[in-house]
């Protein structure tokens, strides 16, 4: 294998690299709120909340990610004001992207957490009750904790996923790794540069795997306590 090559390869990867994670992150950090807030929806004793909530999860669960990002970046523009006639919202193409996963993401989110809130035994919610804890205060201090216990393996799952799915940014021109890599196996016939990319997505989800490993240990080790 060339090294020279990919250190000189290395500058414009490392754009790329810096737009993947920004969108991995940034999903993460606002669709993780959005699932649980999503969740209490879908849980909602007031029906049209529920229902509304529920046709959100079927919609964005339902459709593909990348229909998702085509719609928000070059379908959104195509609906107009219906008072000005102008475009309804014309966004850029990381805005776009963060969006489309945000939304996507909270939905597959929301079900993890719901999940979550219903596998807790129903007596934690008599005990909350017996000590006089109004709703919200059972839900923050007693279920919301236990349910966190439980939910790390499937968000970890997400989370992985997550990291590959970044990929899908290049299909509206965002330029991410897997997009400069294209670039640069385009230009200089040579894929060494889908390979250094390969070995970049395993180190990232290797990472993250020993990252909720470690969460998942630390919260067993919280509740045997």
């Amino acid at each position: 294998m060339d090294y020279d090559y990919i250190i000189r390869l290395m500058p414009q990867l490392a754009s790329g690299i810096g737009i993947t994670l920004q969108v991995f992150a940034a999903t993460i950090v606002l669709s993780l709120p959005l699932g649980l807030i999503l969740a209490l929806g879908r849980m909602s004793r007031f029906k049209p909340v529920s229902w509304v909530v529920g046709i959100y999860l079927l919609i964005f669960r339902g459709t593909p990610l990348m229909l998702q990002l085509f719609f928000v970046y070059f379908g959104l523009p195509f609906l107009k004001n219906p008072f000005t006639g102008d475009a309804f919202l014309v966004l850029d193409k990381f805005p776009a992207a963060l969006t489309a996963f945000v939304l996507n993401y909270a939905a597959y989110f929301a079900e993890i957490f719901r999940g979550g809130i219903i596998g807790v035994h129903k007596g934690q919610y008599e005990a909350a009750k017996a000590l006089g804890l109004n709703s919200m205060q059972t839900m923050s201090l007693v279920v919301i904790p236990q349910m966190l216990r439980s939910i790390v393996p499937p968000v970890a799952n997400e989370a992985i996923v997550l990291v590959k799915d970044t990929a899908l940014v290049s299909s509206i021109a965002l330029i991410d790794m897997l997009k400069c890599a294209q670039q640069a196996v385009n230009r200089d016939m040579n894929v060494t540069a889908y390979i250094v990319v390969a070995v970049f997505y395993l180190i990232f989800t290797w990472v993250l795997t020993l990252i909720f490993q470690f969460a998942e240990k630390r919260l067993s080790i919280s509740q045997k306590t």
